[in-house]
């Protein structure tokens, strides 16, 4: 991936562009599509707090045959189920979650539709799409043509999708197919001279694995049903769901709309996906791209899945859990930083209420909210609220003070290489290690001291504490937008360094910032504590 020094040297000023997938409006989200729109928010939120540009879309796949049959089976057609579900459902889990999108991409408004009817009018025009014949099996649910190699044997004969369990159904069709085998050796290259193109590894090498295979080419129309975008050329198809839906990244970053936005922020530097749907966008994608003579993205990265009682998450089986019930609970902060901080990103990952419970209590409640609280409470006893100068700096704060700067370089590396979990894990050790800083030197004893040199002692150890946690606001902002800003008021600082938004999250490993003189004051607890949690 790349970075913002690189972005800068190559004279680009190019916005880092995340995505998330876009979801289907077949039902309301659960948390497994938070979790995806979580991390692509922290990314961006990552990468904005280091004063970079950027751009995080996300947004909603509204057409295929998954679509139409559910609305048909809620009595409405599916433009009215589409807008239902995407303004009482979708938009509004976006604000639940805290997510911070600069745009929202519907695949039935205009500025998408049209330009998608025009690049593939303009592929049909190449030659890189041809009139045939398809039969063969088809999962709705997934909106893919299945190889039959994949299938799962089902009861009574059936073939059963492996990722949904489901009955396929067996298709014939005349279609459009666009001519995907012809980019096996062109996708295979990519994939060696840019090996950060897929990612992690284990996607890379299933990917390069399936391509080695041979592709076949890709049926691109449906003539059965209509709830989709009309084939410019003939009427009597729509285009197939995935490659109207992968179109989104381009038009909704300005593609043929907005030269000088489509500049600015594509190619794509990330795109976030479930590891369902990675063929879809580390195959299908780049060469449609490649066709188009349109540079491809940087990386696709695929993350695992959430799993409930060893299952994916699934509305289906009614595994799937909605964000407010914990958000509701627990907070959206802690939401957010349960699911980075539990999770390997890139793998599964199993969510259970009792462990995120325990998660909060340790690491939320006990750990980082009781030190603002403790902190905030003896500037307060010991010098009226007012932040102590640092007289005494000696071998104990040095620690800190070089540990910190060791916790923000590697918390910085792991998160532009999406190792979410190993830059709060290195947060949290910091965290705890301000902790065990405080009960070693026992502030509460030596303000007992009143020689000058006792009272220099007390205002060292109070004044790196608070020192410690004005980093630590600054880290977290990307993750607990609303505990880092509480956390940042709670220690004076915006009156006396400025909004917390606008603090380089590089320099914040630099000693020193917080100026004596800041008010503290000790607020509402950062992580209420939860003593039983409600659960479904």
């Amino acid at each position: 991936m790349v970075d913002a020094a690189q972005r800068t040297e190559a004279g680009e000023g190019k916005a880092f562009y995340v995505t998330t997938p876009i979801y289907y409006v077949n039902d309301a989200p659960h948390i497994g599509h938070a979790y995806t729109t979580v991390a692509a928010d922290v990314l961006a939120r990552w990468h904005r707090q280091r004063g970079e540009k950027v751009w995080f879309l996300t947004g909603t796949d509204e057409h295929g045959q998954k679509v139409m049959r559910t609305a048909d089976a809620n009595g409405v057609t599916p433009r009215e189920w589409a807008d239902r579900l995407v303004e009482n459902a979708w938009k509004p889990v976006l604000q639940t979650i805290d997510a911070s999108n600069d745009d929202f991409i519907r695949t039935t408004e205009t500025r998408h539709t049209e330009r998608v009817r025009e690049f593939w009018q303009h592929l049909y025009d190449a030659g890189e799409v041809y009139p045939g014949t398809y039969e063969g099996p088809y999962c709705v649910s997934c909106e893919e043509f299945k190889i039959p190699s994949e299938l799962l044997d089902g009861p009574d004969g059936q073939k059963l999708c492996p990722i949904h369990g489901r009955p396929v159904e067996m298709l014939k069709e005349t279609n459009y197919f666009f001519k995907l085998s012809e980019y096996t050796e062109k996708l295979l290259a990519h994939y060696e001279q840019h090996p950060e193109f897929v990612q992690p590894e284990s996607a890379r090498n299933e990917v390069i694995a399936f391509v080695n295979q041979g592709l076949q080419d890709l049926s691109i129309t449906r003539s059965t049903f209509d709830w989709g975008i009309p084939v410019p050329w003939d009427d009597e198809h729509v285009l197939y769901v995935w490659i109207d839906a992968l179109l989104n990244y381009v038009t909704a970053a300005g593609y043929r709309t907005d030269p000088l936005l489509f500049k600015q922020v594509w190619p794509a530097d990330v795109h976030l996906v479930g590891k369902d749907i990675l063929r879809f966008h580390a195959v299908i994608w780049p060469a449609m791209l490649m066709a188009a003579g349109l540079p491809l993205p940087t990386t696709v990265f695929a993350h695992g899945w959430l799993l409930v009682g060893g299952e994916k998450m699934s509305k289906t089986k009614l595994t799937g859990i909605a964000p407010s019930q914990i958000i509701d609970t627990f907070g959206s902060d802690a939401f957010r930083y349960y699911f980075l901080r539990a999770i390997q990103f890139g793998s599964d990952g199993s969510f259970s209420w009792e462990h995120l419970s325990a998660v909060y209590t340790a690491e939320l409640a006990n750990g980082l909210g009781n030190l603002a609280s403790r902190v905030a409470a003896m500037v307060g006893r010991y010098f009226s609220g007012a932040l102590p100068a640092s007289a005494d700096h000696g071998p104990a704060e040095q620690v800190l003070a070089d540990r910190l700067a060791e916790t923000v370089r590697v918390a910085d590396e792991a998160m532009l290489a999406l190792r979410f979990h190993e830059a709060l894990a290195v947060i949290e050790s910091f965290v705890g290690a301000v902790n065990g800083y405080l009960t070693e030197q026992e502030p509460w004893k030596v303000a007992k001291d009143d020689s000058p040199e006792g009272q220099a002692r007390l205002s060292t150890i109070l004044y790196t504490a608070a020192e410690s946690l004005r980093a630590i606001a600054v880290l977290h902002r990307p993750v607990m937008p609303k505990s880092a800003a509480s956390l940042w008021d709670m220690l004076g600082a915006r009156e006396s360094l400025g909004e917390l938004d606008v603090q380089p999250l590089t320099n914040s490993g630099r000693w020193g910032v917080l100026p004596a003189g800041s008010v503290l004051t000790k607020g509402a607890p950062l992580f209420p504590r939860i003593e039983e949690p409600e659960t479904p």
